[in-house]
């Protein structure tokens, strides 16, 4: 049995693996716990594939962003927009409402998650290139605070639906500013589907102004995601500014969080919120001018509070060593979508040396989670988890292959409780009409 002394010189969870949330621990097994619940044991109880969030975390991250901007950064005007793409549980909306964060929604489904799950209407800033005339009546009706005009056909299709109301509405634009990214997710550049360019904005901006019933409020920007570095971000101001002077900056996203071990450290909140707000203030927008700045996580408030888990079903050798689990490209996207990098680790023994293929079950021969996994001695049954899947997993999940989706559980303090169920093969009739 360990002494206290060798017990309290094992190293925490979160020094082993940087990427699990900060609510983890080993216990005195060696046994992965987040937010106070055994990993193993979540696995037993719900099944697996299973998405786990450290529920403090969601909370501490969304309270680090207020006080960056508010308390550290002085600017008084500051405000918090979680990008609902990132992760559209409604449990997950709620707790951020609760914390008092506005809500950047992309689709009419995402604006009823929102409001569904309490947000505001005035809180709430509806985003996308292609909204439908559908999408542009609902957001007008509910009310929301604020839409961000993409094109000029938006412009056209407001004023016909406006009415007898004033909507406020922010530009978008494309600043031409590109952060080190996956082309996949790099929004910023100047060819890009999103917003108007700098030749444009002045514009559009024009153009809304002569329309009765649309008030416009400022200015949208967002470069990219994932972005590990801090300049872009003030290049996009500086870039803004060239517009004019306006009420609302709303810049937008896109600071990168840490997936795996050997990556770059990324911006920490408080450091990422100041070199915004002392953007800002260079050009008339910063602590005491009356403007209003808005910044969007949605990856930095969610990926690294959650983990997925699996268990193996087979281990094989050939050239490489095979680790085939009960999950996959069906609840984590990413790795196939654009290189995304994670790492993996047995839940009862972190750390290892094998190299390993992490492979899912799905009929793809790219359906690989991890491409260079470091596990203990895989073997069938294990419970493997990968940390810092609570951004674009759960929203990017599908029924490919029949596979039924992942419950979402939520743990804090030692309690687990499901806020998404798994999905059952009835399910995926249930929308059958003949």
């Amino acid at each position: 049995m360990a002494t206290s002394t060798e017990t309290a010189a094992r190293p925490g969870a979160h020094e082993l693996a940087p990427a699990l949330p900060r609510d983890s621990a080993l216990d005195e097994r060696g046994r992965l716990q987040i937010g106070g619940c055994d990993a193993i044991e979540l696995a037993r109880e719900h099944g697996t594939p299973a998405y786990v969030v450290a529920e403090e975390d969601l909370r501490a991250l969304a309270r680090a962003y207020v006080r960056a901007g508010r308390e550290t950064a002085g600017h008084e005007h500051f405000d918090v927009v979680f990008a609902a793409k990132a992760f559209p549980c409604t449990a997950a909306l709620a707790l951020f409402a609760r914390e008092g964060l506005w809500c950047d929604v992309a689709s009419g489904g995402e604006l009823h998650l929102a409001l569904n799950a309490g947000f505001v209407p005035e809180r709430i800033v509806l985003h996308g290139n292609a909204k439908s005339l559908a999408e542009l009546s609902m957001a007008l009706e509910r009310g929301v605070g604020l839409i961000a005009i993409d094109n000029f056909d938006e412009i056209s299709r407001l004023q016909g639906l406006v009415g007898d109301r004033v909507q406020n509405v922010l530009v978008r634009v494309t600043p031409d500013v590109r952060g080190d990214t996956h082309d996949h997710i790099s929004t910023g550049q100047a060819d890009s589907k999103f917003g108007f360019g700098m030749d444009e904005a002045g514009e559009a901006i024009a153009r809304i102004e002569q329309v009765p019933g649309l008030r416009l409020a400022g200015l949208h920007a967002h470069i990219g995601s994932q972005l590990l570095e801090l300049d872009p971000f003030r290049r996009e101001v500086a870039e803004l500014a060239r517009l004019g002077s306006f009420e609302v900056w709303d810049l937008g996203g896109g600071v990168g969080v840490r997936y795996v071990s050997d990556q770059p450290e990324p911006p920490s909140t408080a450091a990422y919120v100041q070199a915004l707000v002392d953007a800002a203030g260079e050009h008339g927008m910063g602590p005491g001018s009356g403007a209003r700045l808005l910044v969007e996580p949605g990856r930095s408030l969610t990926a690294n509070a959650g983990v997925t888990l699996y268990t193996v079903e087979s281990v094989k050798q050939n050239v490489s060593r095979w680790v085939a689990v009960d999950g996959g490209m069906s609840d984590n996207l990413r790795p196939m979508l654009y290189d995304a990098r994670y790492e993996a680790h047995v839940a009862d023994r972190l750390g290892g040396s094998t190299p390993c293929v992490l492979a899912g079950k799905h009929c793809e021969s790219g359906d690989v989670i991890v491409r260079e996994a470091l596990l203990d001695d895989p073997r069938a049954g294990d419970v493997i988890v990968t940390p810092a899947t609570g951004a674009y997993g759960y929203a990017m999940s599908s029924n490919y292959n029949g596979v039924t989706r992942p419950p979402v559980i939520f743990c804090r303090d030692g309690h687990a409780r499901v806020v998404v169920r798994r999905e059952t093969f009835a399910d995926l009739t249930s929308r059958d009409v003949s």
